[in-house]
């Protein structure tokens, strides 16, 4: 009697499968934004006139710079008061995340606790950036923002992807890719690093987003140092976030929290510190 193995997924047949998911491309806006972001001179009047364009975005910059969050000692009145207020760096952190909220979305699917989670992803990031200075605060939330973007576009091309999840967040002896490598012969860092590719993000960003469960890399001196601090922080800060909502467990931090705290050069009683900082943050956010 002979048995036939599964096929074997190869290089072409998973060429053609990315083909089939939905990689939206770099928005006009984005371009326009970075475009004038990268001149040796950026003009905040000049990007404060792009923003303006977009009555949508405009009002949702002004509801970012407004917030608890940042803090800011006046209230930002019109979008060129905000760009002077939060300065260009900080203003095109923020507008690639509205950017990326409008324009990732999928029909019949809520991604409003996606976003939510992202978002507090990123100013912890942010936070611990500032206080830890391992690696620039524009880099952190950025990648805070994105780390997880395969995610919806996965959920938009597998009916099934929501199980995939569901197995992978509570699976501890495998990569939470395993998992989803096995179940769709992809992942969402894979999908995650070629949207951010696509969408012209920093190399480190890309990069991070392409390894951010392979925790092994912690420990890796031959991977780019301001790669590994964006693991590390993620980590920290997605368990911060974890004990915040009253949870005291967390499957990733089990799996890469020694290695992230190694990292980071953090003990127990300094992360203790660190998060009730963050909740601190997040109590006068909401």
């Amino acid at each position: 009697m002979t048995t036939t193995n599964p096929p074997l997924a190869t290089d072409q047949s998973v060429d053609a499968l990315i083909k089939t998911i939905r990689i939206p491309p770099r928005p006009s806006l984005l371009a326009d934004v970075q475009a004038e972001l990268a001149l040796d001179d950026p003009d905040p009047k000049r990007l404060a006139s792009v923003i303006a364009h977009d009555v949508a975005m405009s009002a949702s910059l002004l509801k970012l710079a407004n917030s608890p969050f940042f803090g800011l000692r006046l209230k930002a009145k019109s979008v060129d008061h905000a760009v002077n207020l939060l300065g260009l760096k900080q203003c095109g952190v923020l507008l690639t995340g509205i950017i990326a909220r409008q324009t990732v979305q999928i029909e019949k699917i809520s991604l409003v606790k996606f976003w939510d989670f992202s978002a507090k992803r990123a100013q912890a990031m942010s936070q611990f950036a500032r206080r830890l200075r391992v690696c620039p605060v524009d880099v952190a939330h950025t990648f805070g923002l994105f780390c997880d973007i395969g995610i919806p576009l996965l959920l938009e091309r597998f009916p099934d992807y929501p199980q995939t999840l569901e197995m992978a967040n509570q699976c501890l002896t495998d990569k939470f890719t395993v998992v989803e490598q096995e179940r769709h012969a992809t992942s969402h860092t894979a999908i995650g690093s070629l949207l951010s590719r696509t969408w012209g993000l920093q190399e480190e960003v890309t990069t991070a987003i392409l390894l951010h469960h392979d925790y092994a890399v912690l420990d890796d001196s031959g991977t780019d140092e301001r790669v590994r601090s964006l693991i590390a922080l993620s980590l920290l800060a997605e368990y911060g976030i974890i004990r915040y909502h009253g949870e005291e467990y967390s499957t990733e931090w089990e799996k890469g929290g020694l290695l992230a705290s190694h990292f980071l050069g953090l003990s127990t009683d300094e992360i203790e510190d660190l998060f009730e900082e963050l909740h601190e943050l997040l109590n006068k956010a909401h």
